[in-house]
């Protein structure tokens, strides 16, 4: 009761005292009020504005560009958090989240990437209050970021590319197949072509990646006899890229690509066949060849390096190439 009464003289003044203020007016109530025993007496409930304040914190997220998705995703998770808490968001604590982390790993058996992930929502969402003085202070602050074991994600290898490639049986999906390979474009930045977005002569095209960044992706000569192959033996108007193959020919979904791809590598006994699969792997061959990091963080549309790093796996051979060049 003490606590909560002392949270709520301080939300009070927050627009009045400056952070040192604030800690001062803290020891004072603390010292104060210890010698006193706090018992509950009937007060007027306050309003709870907790619906509100996430509104408003989407609404500063779209304004930084987050797309759709992205939102969604904040929006399910916070929702959550304070559903399940029952509080009013100015007033949760520190325990409390991690009483709701806890419980939440436990009840889905949720991996330390899924609890590291809310954790760093809901750090964004605490943190945007804290800047925007509707707390004193973000109770995500006290919980560190989740230990996570980096497992090497799979790549493939050139003969199972071969594989693909000599086992396609629509010249469409050998065209997906080298765009995916050559280009390192994400599928949903795929699926978004048209046709008149190819330039030929140049081998290249214009795609829009996350929070609708526009880049340049460039594909290699393969690619380009295979994509007008498939493109001259269309015979539909649909201005789309890649279509799918009965009529009325509709521009193709991630969702039919993955499934194309799952069934190609059950049939050639090729593990985990996804078009994901093919970004990371070029992001492997491109480092491997000595591709500069930042060069390759541009070709894949990274905000950040740490995140090509993530996806470039660096083979121990040439760790050891390099260190027989550079050091020994």
């Amino acid at each position: 009761m003490k606590q909560e009464l002392m949270t709520e003289v301080m939300q009070q003044m927050l627009p009045y005292l400056d952070n040192a203020q604030l800690k001062q007016l803290r020891q004072a109530m603390e010292q104060t009020l210890c010698h006193y025993e706090v018992t509950g007496a009937e007060v007027k409930p306050e309003e709870d504005d907790s619906n509100a304040l996430i509104a408003m914190f989407i609404a500063a997220k779209r304004i930084e560009g987050c797309s759709d998705k992205t939102l969604k995703y904040y929006q399910t998770t916070i929702d959550a958090t304070v559903s399940f808490l029952g509080k009013n968001v100015r007033h949760i604590l520190t325990e409390d989240l991690r009483t709701y982390l806890t419980k939440y790993q436990k009840r889905n058996q949720s991996s330390r990437v899924t609890i590291d992930n809310i954790r760093r929502i809901l750090s964004s969402f605490f943190s945007w209050l804290e800047d925007e003085d509707y707390i004193i202070k973000s109770p995500v602050r006290r919980i560190h970021k989740v230990k996570t074991s980096r497992s090497i994600k799979e790549t493939y290898s050139d003969e199972e590319l071969e594989r693909m490639r000599d086992n396609c049986e629509e010249l469409r999906d050998l065209a997906m197949i080298d765009i995916l390979a050559s280009t390192g474009m994400r599928v949903g930045e795929m699926v978004l072509l048209n046709k008149a977005d190819i330039n030929f002569n140049e081998r290249e095209c214009v795609v829009f990646g996350k929070g609708d960044k526009e880049r340049i992706v460039y594909f290699d000569a393969r690619a380009k006899l295979h994509l007008q192959e498939y493109i001259d033996s269309r015979i539909d108007d649909n201005p789309a890229l890649f279509v799918t193959l009965r009529a009325p020919h509709e521009r193709i979904k991630i969702g039919g690509i993955e499934h194309r791809l799952r069934e190609m590598g059950k049939r050639l006994n090729i593990p985990k066949v996804h078009p994901h699969k093919f970004r990371r792997t070029l992001a492997t061959m491109a480092i491997d060849k000595g591709m500069p990091i930042e060069q390759l963080q541009r070709l894949l549309g990274h905000q950040r390096i740490d995140t090509t790093l993530q996806y470039a796996m660096v083979k121990q051979s040439n760790v050891k190439i390099a260190h027989r060049k550079y050091i020994g």
